[in-house]
């Protein structure tokens, strides 16, 4: 395979692709040439790079979510690492998350994740981890280096699979911690007299309900869609869909239930639904991780990505009296600034993303979307103790009274120069603009406010991560803002070489 074949493998900090063979618009793409030369370039990775005492053979586990094609690629992976001398420990159906804590708890050195989060059934791919955390960017290009020039191991005989059942240690750690932290009369039975039901998108996350939640007396029923199904025929496992929220906020209503929790495929991202049946996701899950994470300290930074709203500011700074550090989109770009800033001396608890991924800092900066449904859950117990319900924590959160994303093409080949070059346009045209108030704090692309006789509200136009898109988020506080601010926008861009700006025209103009 070339270096370019296997370099478009490549997303971000993962390995994605299509890894179902026939389908007339999605070629194969994750093809199991691919999948075996990766997995021998993580190998030698993890040999020259990764492993902090070089003695001994290495020792690296494997999981899967629940896609159609986890256990064909499983089975490469596996052998891939037993002919490079690897001691493999074969966890099966695990979550994403799990695999990690398998560096902490069983001693492996790597681990391999076999998932494509919720990306349509039909795509697959591999995520990697150290005792250190997942990879980043510029270790993949290291991998698929190794990858293209047919590097790998060559010990002095094979390596050996254990079959391991990790994911039941996994549970156990996380009843403990309900246990303790709700610290009830009846202590191993803390959520007696809790309605929580799970919606798993039939992804992996349906342990949290059978292993976690109804072994410590909580009512699971009205749960859905817990059993593992690799082609997610009943919505796409996202938290960021709205198909998916409003799945879950139909079981909290339909059964009556105290909580509603939703996870992704591979359970590294998470969302709730009150009582009431109102999303706790996005922004007000933010907020309530904030509030859990500080833990009524004062001066905590939490770390967000770019695009959460003028509320949720308010609402750290004011409401917690902390610091919001808005940073750049990408789950790994907010955590490795997380942890930068606590290496400098500055006490940050909590990295989140709007789409759900979620890292604290007592819990390695893993961003596990069970971890934190945990510690929600233990709040939501605490509190009822007196007579509270969670929804009350994040109660003086202001939220826009509209928002939306509108996304432009970039058509040009170097679309990471023009995306720049319109960014740039736009800020010099705003600092110009009596209206614009660029915002000072910002780390990625340019977000400005507007007054209220201007939109009331703001944009924020960035590059995005991975794609030749330009993302535009625009929230308002009033009716018909987002609108206002869209053709101001519309204004300032002007005539662009590159860039399709018909959604922007669309929406700015819409009735």
């Amino acid at each position: 395979m070339t270096t370019n074949e296997l370099k478009q493998l490549k997303s971000g900090t993962d390995i994605r692709g299509v890894a179902v063979d026939g389908l007339e618009d999605h070629p194969l793409t994750l093809t199991d040439e691919a999948v075996r030369r990766i997995t021998a370039g993580f190998a030698v990775w993890l040999t020259r790079f990764g492993r902090e005492k070089a003695v001994g053979p290495l020792r690296i586990s494997v999981g899967h979510d629940s896609r159609i094609t986890a256990d064909h690629i499983r089975s490469l992976v596996v052998r891939t690492l037993e002919e490079a001398g690897v001691i493999v420990l074969d966890c099966g159906l695990s979550s994403t998350p799990a695999m990690f804590m398998t560096t902490v708890d069983l001693g492996c050195e790597g681990a391999v994740q076999i998932t494509a989060s919720h990306h349509p059934y039909y795509r697959n791919g591999l995520k990697f981890f150290t005792r250190k955390g997942g990879l980043d960017g510029e270790d993949i290009d290291q991998i698929l280096d190794f990858a293209a020039e047919g590097e790998a191991l060559h010990p002095a005989g094979p390596g050996r699979t254990e079959t391991v059942q990790y994911m039941n240690e996994y549970c156990a750690r996380l009843r403990r911690m309900i246990c303790e932290g709700v610290n009830a009369t009846d202590f191993q039975r803390p959520l007696r007299g809790f309605h929580i039901v799970v919606d798993a998108g039939n992804g992996v996350g349906g342990f949290y309900a059978e292993k976690v939640l109804l072994p410590l007396g909580a009512d699971i029923s009205g749960s859905v869609y817990l059993d593992p199904d690799g082609r997610f025929p009943n919505h796409i496992p996202n938290p960021e869909n709205d198909e998916a929220m409003a799945s879950i906020s139909r079981a909290v209503t339909e059964n009556h239930a105290d909580l509603g929790v939703i996870f992704d495929t591979d359970v590294d991202r998470a969302a709730c639904v009150d009582a009431r049946g109102h999303e706790i996701n996005k922004n007000r899950f933010i907020a309530l991780a904030a509030r859990i994470a500080a833990d009524g300290g004062r001066g905590a930074t939490i770390v967000t990505d770019s695009t959460t709203s003028d509320g949720l500011k308010k609402f750290i700074e004011q409401d917690l009296g902390g610091i919001h550090h808005r940073y750049k989109r990408g789950y790994r770009n907010v955590i490795n600034e997380a942890i930068r800033l606590n290496l400098e001396g500055v006490d940050c608890p909590l990295a989140m993303e709007t789409s759900g991924h979620a890292a604290l800092r007592e819990n390695y900066f893993l961003d596990d979307g069970a971890y934190l449904v945990t510690k929600i859950i233990i709040k939501l117990a605490q509190l009822g103790r007196e007579g509270k319900q969670l929804e009350d924590l994040i109660a003086t959160l202001e939220e826009p009274a509209e928002s939306s994303e509108i996304r432009l093409n970039i058509l040009a080949e170097n679309f990471r120069e023009v995306g720049n070059r319109l960014i740039e346009h736009i800020t010099q045209c705003c600092q110009k603009d009596e209206r614009c108030r660029v915002a000072p704090d910002n780390r990625e692309g340019i977000r400005v406010s507007f007054a209220p006789e201007d939109g009331d509200g703001w944009f924020l136009v960035r590059l995005s991560v991975h794609d030749p898109v330009i993302p535009i988020n625009i929230e308002s506080n009033c009716a018909g803002g987002c609108r206002r601010i869209a053709a101001s926008l519309l204004g300032l861009i002007g005539s662009v070489d590159g860039i399709d700006t018909t959604p922007l025209e669309e929406f700015a103009h819409k009735a």
